[in-house]
């Protein structure tokens, strides 16, 4: 959880679909709206990053931006979908998103509620059950619960 973030001013995501965020939205097949516009200057300013919807959401809020916490969670959830972010559920009950989108494991740091990045060459996983007949391993995230 980033509490030292500096608040993103919405006037400078552009009204017409210009900008640094365009070509990535159109690049994964997505559409440059106004929302998913302000939301990406949101989530990567400032470089790689961790947030819930809920942290998002209060963050563009407070810089002014109108915008209801479903629209927050579609927008994410849509961008998770088509790779522009990573969805990464600490607990089953909620959902993180992560701007670095290389593959990396994560500490969860408990009493913080704070991922932090583990590079994906420091972990090796070694033992891997046989998977089901017919099936293919997509990547394996693992999260290491610190205190």
């Amino acid at each position: 959880m980033d509490k030292m973030r500096p608040q993103v001013d919405p006037s400078k995501v552009p009204g017409k679909p210009e900008g640094p965020y365009v070509d990535r939205l159109r690049e994964a097949g997505l559409r440059p709206t106004k929302q998913r516009l302000a939301l990406m200057n949101a989530m990567f300013h400032g470089g790689d990053r961790h947030f819930t919807a809920e942290e998002l959401f209060r963050e563009v809020g407070g810089a002014g931006a109108s915008m209801v916490l479903a629209t927050v969670y579609n927008t994410l959830n849509t961008l998770a979908d088509h790779g522009v972010l990573r969805r990464v559920s600490v607990d089953g009950q909620r959902s993180w998103f992560d701007t670095n989108i290389k593959p990396h494991h994560h500490f969860y740091v408990d009493e913080e509620q704070q991922l932090i990045d583990i590079d994906n060459t420091s972990l090796q996983v070694v033992g891997m059950p046989e998977l089901p007949k017919g099936r293919e391993l997509e990547q394996v995230d693992v999260i290491i619960r610190i205190r």
